[in-house]
């Protein structure tokens, strides 16, 4: 059992970076990916606790780019960048700096919806690191404005709802050109957020392959086992690894669990193999 997908507090979950892992070893996973957004600055408090308990911790992060389709959006998963000098290394620290910057003008919308979250209490509610729009959610439940991070997200925080932020995205080309060059390689991350029909998501999946993309997430925490079996038909017609995760944000998807998801969650562990051999040489 291995789960390709998860984040700590160095992004936007819950748990510590240490106790991802921990996690991991709980339900009995071999190897685990730690993927926080844009950043890898979790990586060696994650692995130094992996190798306490005999876990492999994978090296990755999750990147935003830009999507086909209006209505979706595209993420890309990052295995095997390890947190040292290199061009995609380079580009996180500037995306790093364009996500605080985005943060505070989530802030400061809030604040002019009425909504009482602060900059600083974003921050205080992430541990002083990689806050975002769970935090604010967080923030929201606590002071009582909503029940949940689920409806926080869906009354203001979501794409298209009254207190989003537009967030800066890569080019799909270029995200990949860093990957390889960094030494990694790339999965789809839950493709069917990027909401595209059947004919549309085959031709963007084999024009993703072409420019170096390695795997695509089919068996995903929140997919059912028929969107499953589609994706990965789809992946195996296109030459792509087979890969999948839960999506673990700790309390901030709550029914999210590292190596199980929703508790039906099993990704081969041949995925890690394939994904490793295609790494540049």
């Amino acid at each position: 059992m291995i789960d390709l997908h998860t984040h700590s507090t160095v992004s936007d979950g819950s748990d510590a970076p240490r106790r991802i892992p921990e996690l991991a070893a709980e339900v009995g996973c071999s190897a685990v990916a730690l993927t926080d957004h844009d950043r890898l600055d979790g990586v060696e408090e994650a692995r130094g606790r992996a190798e306490e308990l005999g876990i492999n911790l994978i090296a990755g992060c999750e990147l935003s780019c830009v999507s086909p389709a209006a209505a979706g959006s595209m993420h890309v998963l990052v295995y095997f960048v390890e947190p040292v000098e290199g061009p995609l290394q380079d580009k996180l620290m500037e995306l790093q700096t364009v996500r605080d910057e985005r943060n505070r003008a989530l802030a400061t919308r809030l604040e002019d919806l009425g909504l009482p979250v602060t900059y600083d209490e974003m921050q205080e509610e992430a541990g002083g690191s990689g806050a975002g729009r769970p935090h604010a959610a967080a923030v929201l439940v606590r002071k009582g404005v909503v029940r949940s991070v689920t409806e926080a997200f869906e009354r203001w925080l979501g794409d298209g709802r009254p207190g989003y932020v537009e967030r800066t995205r890569l080019e799909p080309a270029e995200a990949l050109r860093l990957i390889r060059g960094s030494g990694g390689v790339a999965s789809a991350a839950h493709p069917l957020s990027m909401k595209l029909p059947g004919a549309e998501l085959e031709a963007t999946m084999r024009e993703l392959a072409e420019l170096g993309l390695a795997g695509m997430e089919c068996v995903y925490g929140r997919y059912s086992p028929e969107e499953r079996e589609g994706l990965v038909d789809l992946a195996r017609g296109l030459g792509l690894v087979v890969t999948g995760g839960s999506d673990h944000h700790g309390t901030y998807k709550p029914d999210l669990r590292v190596g199980v998801g929703q508790g039906d969650l099993d990704v081969p562990d041949q995925a890690l193999e394939q994904l490793a051999a295609r790494c540049p040489s």
